[in-house]
């Protein structure tokens, strides 16, 4: 099963189609090689099939693309989760990159929220802005309807600590997102997660 967005503003044009069900092929093209390398990984280490095509006004900067991106792929989680019937439902993450260590730990559980603690060294990593890093985990958190808490414990190296968290937040989410054998409808006491 695969679920696609399509969102088309006067800023940006995105389609963006995930199956978390995947095997981690991923075709990225937002224009911001950074961004587009993060969604490669994250991709690749959740083992979701991901495909990114966005055009924004890049001209302006890179805010607007980064924004809708993490639109679209938040409605998506929540759109190829279903009633999320049998999954897991909470999952955490350590990821270490060489002297960076992240770690990420989410909820599924409808209720969206995000706290997100990272110190960066640089005010840009390549073409994406260090500011937007964590605007767009909070943008995915609330359209996805998640409860995602994202921190940098330390690093150095402001690529090695944002490769870290995305990697890490892909482990969280395969975790979540696994079907528990055991489980008999949706893992919670309300008998519903979606409203």
């Amino acid at each position: 099963m695969s679920t696609t967005i399509n969102r088309t503003t006067n800023e940006t044009d995105v389609s963006l189609t995930l199956s978390l069900d995947g095997s981690g092929r991923a075709t990225i093209d937002t224009g911001i090689g950074f961004f587009d390398h993060m969604l490669m990984l994250f991709a690749h280490h959740g083992l979701f099939d991901l495909t990114v095509k966005a055009r924004g006004d890049l001209h302006v900067d890179e805010h607007h693309t980064v924004e809708d991106v993490g639109i679209c792929l938040g409605q998506a989680i929540s759109r190829d989760l279903g009633e999320r019937a049998g999954i897991v439902r909470a999952a955490h993450s350590y990821v270490p990159m060489d002297e960076s260590l992240a770690f990420v730990a989410i909820d599924l559980g409808g209720r969206p929220y995000c706290v997100f603690r990272a110190d960066w060294h640089t005010p840009r990593i390549g073409g994406l802005g260090t500011d937007l890093i964590g605007h767009f985990f909070e943008t995915v958190a609330i359209h996805a309807g998640m409860n995602l808490h994202a921190r940098l414990l330390y690093g150095s190296n402001d690529h090695h600590q944002c490769e870290a968290l995305f990697k890490a937040f892909a482990h969280a989410l395969d975790a979540a997102t696994r079907l528990d054998p055991r489980r008999q409808g949706v893992p919670s006491t309300k008998g519903t997660l979606t409203a």
